[in-house]
């Protein structure tokens, strides 16, 4: 028996739970994420395959990755392709399917990539691709770019992961239970599963009935990640009919994917039994930008082994016994002695440091309150607001704070761009007064480095824009403060002065309204003069109690085993 076969017969035994995103960050060298959206596919899967879960996941290969970010002097970003060879990670496998394109029958291929635990669990993950002798030039390079070319290399790129990935799971000989789509780029396999499930005509009184969408909805699982409306994806059905031909009749798409366009999150809400969104704010937000849908909420989590760097590792190794597939045992962190808790984290920041330093030359200093903020560079983040008052900032943090920025804008995100030059334009104003870095080509790896190594990260998003936000989760593993406004995860995980401090007024919108940049920021420097600067430098002993009470409070919940635990229950067993 070949291993291949092998390999395959090992997981179609049981019937699985089919996971499926555009992009899943399972390991940095991997190029198959760009983001926050990815990262937490990949901790999905690492906690399912921990919690001995049965479940399978669906993906693009993305050969050319998402991209690798050059900044020059002034903060202009350029991009060039990351390109990384799956044959180094994975197995192909030697099964095809196809998906008519602009009517071509474009034939598609699966890599196999197996995440396995400590535990014994292990989930498949399957990466889709196109770039065989068979298929033309133009086929061939569809799987290449996460999140590139324009409306129609998007829409065939979702055909390719809803069609294409439905096909090559019962091609392998999957049995699946449920669908659950991670975001709309996945809501065509709804459309594959209502021609898969299709009533014979005898047995229907209306001829719409023979799309059995009861059937469907029943197997098929929705997770919402954004409460921006140019989040979700739309296609002009011109467009839809152009590249895919007639999927449905046109007034049963129209009904299922919304009248104007082809919206892929209504698609998804339309045919999936349980929705949810990914924080208790963001199904608030969720449920007015779709009245009259029923949406849950299921706060995101983060993997807690992944996200937790070397010395604290070591020493939740030594007080918390179990700590990595059991994130509960958190709560006993007061077990761990003030000093050495305190001596972990700075061996951790010492090591982000001497990252910071060799990489910039800026010399940043151990001793120093270090702030961190690196995420997705995009206007709604707000990485400028620290700057708002340049001057007072000199003021409050001269000799006081040295802050690190991290953080890629979308190739086609003109303003993020323009937030990374002005950010630039602030670091070199303060470059007298306070060290100040952006550090480039920000990916998993360098993510850890920061969530562990800074003291305070920083969250500055327009209310209510952050769906959920988990680098700050990661953070808290680390005994690292948050100081962030109150939006997403952070309004379940605050307590003000205990956890962490907040920006700004309590959330009570639901709706998207103008940010009041001048009172978040008149709180951001209040709070960061008169409370966090003296609290670190005066009173250490209270600075390591909030340091526990993050672990103890925050990553004891706010990890993806909990998070899993809660979509077996809700979502996947019903």
């Amino acid at each position: 028996m070949s291993t291949v076969v092998a390999e395959i017969i090992e997981f179609i035994r049981e019937p699985k739970i089919a996971y499926f995103s555009m992009e899943i960050g399972i390991l940095n060298d991997i190029h198959t994420y760009s983001g926050g959206l990815g990262v937490l596919a990949g901790d999905t899967i690492r906690s399912a395959a921990d919690l001995k879960l049965p479940m399978v996941a669906v993906t693009l290969i993305s050969r050319m990755g998402y991209f690798e970010q050059d900044i020059d002097e002034k903060g202009s970003q350029t991009e060039r392709p990351a390109p990384w060879e799956p044959s180094k990670f994975m197995i192909l496998l030697p099964q095809k399917v196809y998906v008519q394109l602009e009517g071509r029958e474009v034939a598609i291929q699966a890599w196999l990539y197996v995440q396995r635990s400590v535990t014994g669990g292990s989930v498949p993950i399957l990466f889709l691709d196109t770039d065989i002798e068979e298929n033309t030039k133009e086929d061939r390079e569809l799987t290449h770019y996460l999140y590139g070319g324009d409306e129609r290399y998007r829409l065939k790129q979702e055909a390719i992961l809803g069609f294409g990935g439905v096909r090559m799971l019962h091609e392998l000989g999957f049995e699946i239970k449920k669908y659950h789509m991670n975001e709309g780029h996945a809501s065509l396999l709804t459309i594959e599963l209502l021609h898969e499930y299709k009533r014979d005509i005898e047995e229907v009184w209306d001829e719409d009935l023979i799309w059995d969408v009861p059937r469907v909805r029943d197997l098929c699982v929705f997770t919402t990640h954004t409460p921006v409306e140019a989040g979700h994806d739309k296609f002009s059905y011109d467009l839809v009919k152009e590249v895919l031909g007639e999927i449905l009749p046109m007034h049963i798409l129209k009904k299922l994917g919304g009248e104007d366009r082809l919206n892929m999150t209504l698609l998804g809400l339309n045919l999936s039994e349980y929705v949810n969104g990914v924080a208790k704010k963001h199904r608030d937000v969720s449920k007015t930008m779709f009245p009259g849908y029923e949406i849950s909420a299921i706060t995101n989590g983060v993997h807690s082994y992944t996200w937790t760097c070397d010395s604290m590792k070591r020493l939740y190794d030594r007080y918390l016994p179990g700590w990595a597939n059991e994130p509960e045992v958190f709560v006993r962190v007061g077990r761990i002695p003030d000093e050495e808790l305190w001596e972990a984290h700075m061996e951790a920041k010492r090591k982000l440091i001497d990252f910071i330093n060799a990489e910039t030359g800026v010399g940043m200093e151990y001793d120093v309150l270090t702030i961190g903020f690196a995420r997705r560079a995009t206007a709604y983040k707000r990485a400028y607001l620290l700057f708002k008052d340049i001057e007072r900032l000199e003021r409050i943090g001269k000799g006081k704070i040295q802050i690190v920025y991290a953080g890629k804008a979308h190739p086609k995100d003109g303003p993020g761009k323009e937030t990374i030059r002005y950010v630039f334009k602030c670091i070199e104003k303060l470059k007298e007064k306070i060290k100040c870095v952006y550090l480039k080509n920000y990916d998993m790896r360098m993510a850890l480095l920061l969530v562990s190594g800074v003291d305070v990260w920083l969250n500055t998003p327009q209310r209510p824009r952050e769906a959920s936000g988990t680098s700050g989760m990661k953070a808290a593993h680390n005994g690292v403060l948050n100081f962030s406004v109150l939006d997403g995860w952070w309004i379940e995980g605050h307590i003000e002065g205990f956890t962490g401090w907040a920006i700004g007024p309590p959330p009570t919108e639901t709706t998207l309204v103008e940010a009041d940049d001048t009172h978040d920021a008149e709180d951001l420097y209040n709070k960061l003069e008169n409370i966090i600067i003296p609290t670190y430098y005066g009173n250490r002993d209270v600075w390591i109690r909030m340091m526990q009470n993050a672990i103890g409070k925050n990553a004891y919940y706010f990890n993806s085993h909990r998070m899993m635990r809660r979509y077996v229950t809700e979502a996947y067993i019903r």
